[in-house]
């Protein structure tokens, strides 16, 4: 399959939608100075590439009451049991972002919560799930760096 090429115009149709993927293909085309009609085309074959995936929603989980973010590691018995485990903790919709990973950890979960009593809640889900050995747990105080743009202008650049 032939490598899709991005231009200078589609970065700034990415650039525009990573801030607000609810931004009108009318509105791209008035800020970029083409047709709406391009906008779409070029989305499209973006979308089609496999370049753009969906879209997504930004929600404001300290409004909604879900401030606290924990980052638990979690120890398998068997790394064999990886599959079975991960089945378990995608029954637990406080896991938000789930990783296999290497080194410490067999896998690095995301978890929110409402405070730290349901955090503790959680946690302990995790903990009884048959195959885990131990979790460690870290909580975040704060987000302080949440940022695509710059991974994607750093993208574009080696493109």
């Amino acid at each position: 399959m032939a490598r899709f090429r991005l231009d200078e115009t589609d970065h700034q149709i990415l650039d525009i939608l990573i801030d607000n993927t609810r931004t009108a293909f009318t509105d791209i085309a008035k800020k970029l100075n083409i047709s709406a009609g391009t906008v779409h085309v070029r989305v499209k074959k973006m979308e089609e590439a496999g370049i753009i995936i969906g879209s997504s929603l930004t929600l404001d989980y300290k409004k909604l009451g879900y401030a606290f973010i924990a980052y638990v590691g979690v120890f398998l018995k068997k790394t064999s049991q990886t599959k079975f485990v991960l089945e378990r903790i995608n029954q637990i919709p406080f896991v938000t972002v789930a990783h296999v990973t290497t080194g410490k950890f067999n896998i690095f979960c995301k978890v929110r919560a409402k405070d730290t009593e349901h955090a503790k809640q959680i946690i302990f889900l995790l903990d009884d799930i048959e195959g885990v050995y131990r979790t460690e747990t870290m909580i975040s105080l704060e987000e302080s760096l949440n940022d695509k743009k710059r991974l994607m202008h750093s993208i574009f650049k080696e493109l």
